[in-house]
């Protein structure tokens, strides 16, 4: 069984930066792709970034591509999601999500929540005016 832990978020105000963390723990030897999704007040999951297990390939949603970044350190089993000039609009609780992939699968991102089977409890962003 999978856990994910994430951390870091926190009030802030627009324009500020904030890094989240998700340690992977309880799997090895699997190779496996992350995802970072969110859900905004009175709204579903949507997807905001992912990453290959490979390490090789990113994506992202529209509305945060140029301000976020996620990339992830192997030797930790944990994945990142570096956002800068945050919005009043990112305030959401984020989730990571974790997806064992194949030698075929390696280079995919994943995007859609039921790609994905492990999930963390989430971290709450809050950005203020």
């Amino acid at each position: 069984q999978v856990q994910l832990d994430e951390s870091g978020g926190e009030l802030v105000q627009a324009g500020d930066s904030l890094r989240l963390s998700c340690a992977a723990s309880g799997r090895s030897g699997s190779p496996y792709a992350f995802g970072w999704f969110r859900r905004a007040p009175g709204k579903g999951r949507d997807f905001v970034a992912g990453i290959s297990s490979d390490g090789g390939n990113t994506d992202y949603a529209g509305y945060v591509k140029d301000r976020f970044t996620v990339s992830r350190d192997n030797a930790k089993n944990t994945v990142y999601l570096q956002m800068n000039n945050l919005k009043p609009e990112d305030t959401a609780l984020y989730y990571c999500a974790l997806r064992v992939t194949t030698l075929w699968s390696r280079s995919r991102v994943f995007r859609g929540t039921m790609e994905y089977r492990d999930w963390g409890q989430g971290t709450q962003v809050t950005v203020s005016s």
